[in-house]
Parts: structure tokens; C-alpha cells; sequence
């Protein structure tokens, strides 16, 4: 498996012979893809992820997944984009429809591991709810803790998160060492914790879907 510093500052691709279909993700989600590949025997697809970081500047993911998609079409009978919303406003799935691509629908990956239909029915109760992910969990001082300058000033944690009463994590995996990580980040925010074993969501379904079309 990529380790996380190298799926959050370059991505990542992995190639097979002839393949005919290419998912083009985050990198936050190459571990689950991967996994997702070996285990269903999806040989006849590649994946290249953009770095996770993207997720911290959501302007720049409509222009790098446009960039790549260009890159690579002619090398495939089809592309998939591995990317929900992800604070782009729509202008990703603008451009995807523009390209003739489709992508994961929802929101953003929370929604999409817990499931969009199970996420959208309890989203207004839990407005004041921090969430993290696995990689996020494991990567919680790259994407939150100094980017936000937590390192250097954490006094400005209440700012940040003073209207936050809870932070869920959503578990792809039954790892104590990486709910352990979620639990610390909680008590480093002040959050209260809590832990909800999602898997891989709708994520699984989605990409069955278009692996089973060739």
C-alpha cells in the first residue's frame, strides 16, 4: 500500500496491462480503491489519484481532474471520476458532464462511505459535527491541525471549532490504532467522540457498477 504522506502531497498511479477503464480519484481514497480492486479482481482498470492536499484549496480539483482526464482519454474505453463534490460547488460535476464523464454522486466522501441516503436523512441534526474519515483520521495534523495553525497558536482551536459539539468518525476499517487517532484528534479539538463502521459505503456499489461495464 502507498504510504499517506505520498497519496496527500503527489498521488499516486497504478497501471495493468491493457486496461480499459481508469479511475481517476482522490488520494484519500487509494487505499479503499485498491482494496476494492484486489478483492473484486478488477484487472481491467487503472488508477491515478491527484494529491489528497487538493482538499484543502477545493479551487484547484475541477482544473486538475479536467487536466488528467484530457491527459489519459485517449488511452481508455472509458473514465470514471473518484471524486464527490468535495466544496466545489458543483463546477466538478459541471466539468464532468462537459467531458462526457460520470462521478461518485454526493456531496463528499463522509456522505458517500456513510452511505448518501443514511447521510442526508440525519445531515440537519448534526450540523455541529466534525467529521473524519480513515485517512483523515491518520492524517489529522496534515489536514487540520497545521493548516490551521493549531501547531503554532492553539488557542485559536475555540475559534475554529467553538460551534462543534461532536466529532464522528467513519470507519472503513476495524484498525484500534487509527480509531485511537480519531479519539486523540476529538480530545485535542474538545469534541465529544464518537465511532461509526461504515466500510466502504456506497463507494463499493459505484465502482461495482462501472467495473462491470468493461
Amino acid at each position: 500500500m502507498p504510504d499517506d504522506q505520498t497519496l496527500t502531497e503527489a498521488g499516486l498511479a497504478v497501471t495493468v496491462a491493457k486496461a480499459r477503464l481508469l479511475f481517476i480519484a482522490c488520494g484519500a481514497l487509494a487505499r479503499e480503491i485498491l482494496a476494492l480492486k484486489e478483492l473484486n479482481g478488477w484487472n481491467h482498470a487503472d488508477l491515478r489519484c491527484l494529491p489528497a492536499i487538493l482538499h484543502n484549496s477545493p479551487d484547484r480539483i475541477t482544473p486538475a481532474v479536467v487536466d488528467m482526464v484530457e491527459k489519459h482519454r485517449a488511452e481508455y474505453d472509458r473514465i470514471f471520476v473518484v471524486y464527490a463534490d468535495c466544496g466545489t460547488g458543483g463546477q466538478l460535476q459541471a466539468a464532468c458532464a462537459h467531458l462526457g464523464v460520470e462521478m461518485v454522486p454526493g456531496p463528499h466522501c463522509y456522505s458517500f462511505f456513510e452511505g448518501n441516503a443514511v447521510f442526508s436523512a440525519h445531515a440537519e441534526d448534526e450540523i455541529t459535527t466534525f467529521y473524519l474519515t480513515d485517512f483523515l483520521a491518520r492524517q489529522f495534523d496534515a489536514f487540520v491541525w497545521r493548516p490551521l495553525g493549531l501547531d503554532r497558536h492553539p488557542q485559536l482551536r475555540d475559534s475554529y471549532f467553538g460551534h462543534y459539539e461532536k466529532l464522528v468518525y467513519l470507519a472503513q476499517t476495524d484498525d484500534p490504532a487509527v480509531t485511537a487517532r480519531a479519539e486523540e484528534a476529538a480530545t485535542r479539538l474538545g469534541l465529544a467522540f464518537e465511532r461509526r463502521f461504515t466500510g466502504y459505503g456506497d463507494l463499493a456499489s459505484v465502482l461495482a457498477d462501472q467495473a462491470a461495464q468493461g
